[in-house]
């Protein structure tokens, strides 16, 4: 989105949020994502706003709220020093601008006991309006979006059923990275090699895949697609893949019936049969909008698990309990794949600034992180001796 011309990037920005406005604002799910993605990123372009820039946002948006007189500043100095020295924030100074604002315009502030509160209304310091402001944001493009939807649902819908719908309606699902179905640099992993791999490499919702697999000898339609594509496209070739599911699913429903019920998907995935489409692994989009029955184990743990069983699964990941946390956090606000993109810091001690997008992704990155740290710590053994 880079441009020149700083007005060229401006209506680039103007026209992406429009457009992921009519997106997202058709179902209640979707509002709530883009809701949260667009407060975000407010937030952040917010803070980095200067003091001056910021309170010059707050009185262009028309918002009634008007810095604490100097008088009662001095009344009640002692008690927002106390809770800046609680939250470790710098003592206000003589000259500080607080906003006085009814206490529950910063909910976020008063849930973490940031804030003085007296007499219904909380004293908002100038480093913590952000609050305030993202607060009316919020509202008012949760507004729009039902607005905007309504009028999508009663009008532009069926008005634009051969031109816009279409695009509308497939966006919020559209994945544009490398789709993985055929592996890169690491050209192949063996049935040998899978089973240190997967503890190794493997993300949270193939690694669950793959250990009930070794488990019950069994996964139903939804696991194989899911599980089947990715070990393909981490480099599983044909013939091994065939050896691997035939080798499990043999236990439990015999080596006859699996020749005949199972192995023809697995080759149609593989591109050897029917129409001969060389299928791609599933991204986490698609596997985040699964929607798994009992006795499934295919989509996303960060979104299907319980609590418990999502901290169990994260700690036999090896996981520790502080990046156990930051995880639940992001999952209880429906971030799952910043949730897997915080679980693979955690395993492998570097930072994923690209974020998590893909299974395979998740693989591919895991494998050069090991390797690199694998070469470093020959090189340091061969420098000792």
């Amino acid at each position: 989105m880079k441009h020149p011309q700083a007005s060229e990037v401006f209506n680039k920005d103007v026209i992406s949020h429009f457009v992921l406005r009519l997106v997202y604002c058709r179902t209640e799910d979707l509002r709530k994502w883009f809701l949260s993605m667009e407060t975000a990123l407010f937030r952040h372009r917010f803070r980095l706003l200067t003091a001056d820039s910021q309170r010059a946002l707050l009185a262009e948006l028309g918002l009634p709220y008007k810095a604490v007189a100097r008088a009662e500043f001095e009344v009640i100095k002692e008690k927002l020093v106390q809770v800046a020295r609680s939250i470790s924030q710098p003592i206000p100074s003589s000259d500080a601008i607080f906003y006085k604002v009814p206490f529950e315009e910063v909910p976020e502030l008063v849930a973490g006991r940031r804030i003085f509160i007296c007499k219904g209304h909380a004293y908002v310091a100038m480093n913590q309006v952000v609050s305030l402001v993202v607060t009316q944001f919020r509202s008012l493009l949760s507004k729009a979006l039902i607005l905007t939807n309504r009028k999508w649902t009663s009008m532009i819908r069926e008005q634009e059923k051969d031109r816009l719908t279409p695009i509308v309606e497939s966006l919020c699902s559209s994945y544009l990275g490398p789709d993985y179905s055929q592996p890169n640099e690491f050209a192949e992993i063996s049935v040998k090699d899978i089973d240190l791999v997967a503890k190794s490499s493997f993300p949270l919702c193939m690694r669950h895949l793959f250990e009930k697999l070794r488990e019950d000898h069994h996964l139903k339609h939804g696991g194989r697609m899911q599980l089947g594509l990715f070990l393909k496209g981490v480099g599983l070739k044909l013939d091994d893949a065939l050896a691997f599911w035939k080798a499990e699913f043999s236990q439990k429903v015999g080596a006859e019936r699996f020749d005949k019920e199972y192995a023809y998907s697995i080759r149609h995935n593989y591109g050897r049969e029917g129409k001969r489409t060389d299928y791609t692994p599933y991204s986490c989009q698609k596997i985040i909008s699964l929607t798994p029955s009992v006795g499934d184990h295919h989509g996303c743990p960060y979104r299907h698990f319980s609590e418990d069983n999502l901290r169990a699964a994260l700690s036999r990941m090896g996981v520790n309990n502080g990046a156990v946390e930051d995880v639940m956090d992001k999952v209880r606000n429906r971030h799952y794949q910043l949730a897997c993109t915080l679980t693979f810091e955690a395993i492998h001690g570097l930072s994923c600034d690209a974020g998590i997008n893909h299974p395979n992704q998740y693989f591919s990155d895991s494998q050069k992180i090991l390797k690199l740290k694998s070469h470093s710590s020959e090189q340091g053994e061969s420098t000792a001796d």
